[in-house]
């Protein structure tokens, strides 16, 4: 399959070549049995894709386990050295896997090649930090010395969302891997082909059973979430998939890093610009993605001063984001991921409207002949939100965003606060003693002021209540992959 688009740069697409799952160092065919793929825009066929059963995890996790008795022995500065050449490998290849990544996924090839820069990235950063898993000595006294020492867990699983299928895959094995842990990933079942692709380019860098992925469904993800031989599981999901992970966890008692859902808040202050509000609102709400990011700012607070400005400013940049095919790079906004969260999409506009909500751009299916065969919803902008209505107080992971007039400022703030979820917000006002305040008040764990969407390599990146359990991209995601020791030594006296 090739772009035929003769302003842009032609590119191939490359379908990985094995359809087994990885461990061990070698290719297995599943126990259980073969799906396959198609992509969510054209309903093309990308061949098959193993099912991985608990049978499955079973043998990948023994594999695991051997794999780290090597890996956790290997001096931290050579782990920095096999990461970095992993990450060159990546880099080499972004295109190629931007181009698998909107055959599958959905999303528009343009914006793929970034996120496989961002997982070399992750790579690369976390090689940076090896030598920062420190302990601490105690003062004892001239006759002992006591400190405490960092070690890996052991076998790590990561259960990774759809919405950045190859940057969760690849970006998320960076942190357990530089802290002296094996890895089995379990790329989304929804676009499970650039996983395989990733074992097939950097699988050979390391100890057999260090590297390892599993595609599949829940059954493999269960199994690995409850396994005593797993010592800590992660997940980019959503909530009920959170809270299925940490009950399964419960059982071994091993730690859990989670990174949930979000219905997140832009906070619009009567002197901020309507221009920038309206600009960073659209830019927020992850269009590109059709609003498929648990940091999407799904729900706009705009002060009824500036409301009317910023509402009617937002279509001029809403237009930049018509849907179309995802690999021609040309698109600007892809395809929702799967036949069954269009029709939640759908089912949740037309909520809206039942409920009293108005339409102020988008709200349909594109019209271009094209796009028949795709999972394809315009932009959806509504007005005269109420709290109350499901599209503002449920997540719905596509690209509807909720639009809510206020005038007072603790009841506006209440309502922020209001939605079981805590991971991003951002605010938009010139004065300072308000943006501190304010982010003070809302209950999120990353907010922005007079930004939005940015992520900052090195700040700690997660949510508080129903949003999760831990931070990412920074040191302490290094530091969750380890375990603290105390060694005291008594000296001869």
């Amino acid at each position: 399959m090739n772009n035929t688009n003769d302003n842009a740069q032609s590119l191939s697409l490359i379908l990985p070549q094995h359809r087994k799952l990885f461990y061990g160092g070698d290719w297995h065919a599943a126990a259980g049995v073969e799906c396959r793929t198609q992509s969510p825009a054209t309903a093309d066929d990308l061949g098959p894709v193993p099912v991985a059963t608990a049978a499955d995890a079973e043998r990948a996790i023994a594999a695991a386990g051997i794999g780290f008795k090597t890996w956790r022995r290997v001096p931290p500065l050579e782990r920095a050295k096999v990461l970095r050449e992993a990450a060159i490998i990546i880099r080499n290849h972004a295109k190629e896997l931007a181009m698998l990544d909107a055959a599958d996924g959905g999303n528009p090839v343009s914006e793929m090649t970034s996120d496989a820069l961002v997982a070399a990235g992750f790579f690369e950063f976390f090689a940076g930090l090896v030598t920062e898993m420190k302990g601490a000595s105690i003062p004892m006294g001239p006759n002992a010395v006591n400190f405490s020492m960092r070690e890996p867990l052991g076998v790590v699983a990561r259960i990774l969302a759809f919405n950045h299928p190859f940057m969760f895959t690849a970006g998320k094995m960076a942190a357990p891997l530089a802290a002296g842990n094996s890895v089995i990933v379990k790329p989304p079942e929804q676009a499970p082909l650039s996983g395989l692709r990733l074992a097939e380019l950097i699988g050979h860098l390391f100890p057999a059973g260090v590297v390892n992925v599993l595609t599949g469904g829940r059954e493999v993800g269960a199994a690995l979430s409850s396994h005593p031989g797993v010592a800590m599981v992660t997940l980019i999901g959503s909530v009920p998939t959170g809270r299925a992970v940490m009950k399964s966890a419960a059982d071994t008692l091993k730690p859990v890093l989670l990174e949930l859902g979000g219905k997140n808040a832009l906070i619009a202050f009567p002197d901020a610009d309507p221009d920038v509000v309206a600009a960073s609102a659209v830019a927020g709400m992850n269009y590109t993605w059709c609003g498929q990011s648990c940091g999407s700012m799904s729900r706009a607070f705009l002060h009824q001063d500036i409301h009317d400005a910023v509402v009617e400013r937002m279509g001029h940049h809403i237009a930049r984001f018509k849907p179309g095919i995802p690999t021609d790079p040309l698109t600007t906004m892809g395809a929702i991921v799967s036949k069954t969260q269009y029709e939640k999409v759908l089912g949740f506009i037309e909520s809206g409207r039942q409920q009293g909500a108005h339409i102020a751009y988008g709200g349909s299916r594109p019209t271009d002949p094209a796009l028949t065969k795709g999972f394809f919803v315009e932009p959806t902008v509504f007005i005269d939100v109420k709290p109350n209505m499901r599209i503002a107080s449920e997540e719905i992971f596509g690209p509807v965003q909720s639009v809510l007039k206020w005038s007072d400022e603790q009841a506006m703030l209440a309502e922020v606060n209001s939605v079981e979820y805590g991971l991003t917000c951002s605010i938009f006002t010139n004065d300072l003693e308000k943006a501190h305040r304010t982010a003070a008040e809302v209950q999120a764990g990353y907010v922005w002021v007079n930004r939005t969407s940015a992520h900052f390599l090195g700040a700690p990146f997660g949510g508080v209540k129903q949003s999760g359990i831990g931070r990412e991209e920074c040191l302490a995601e290094l530091i969750s992959f380890t375990q603290e020791k105390n060694i005291h030594i008594a000296l001869k006296h």
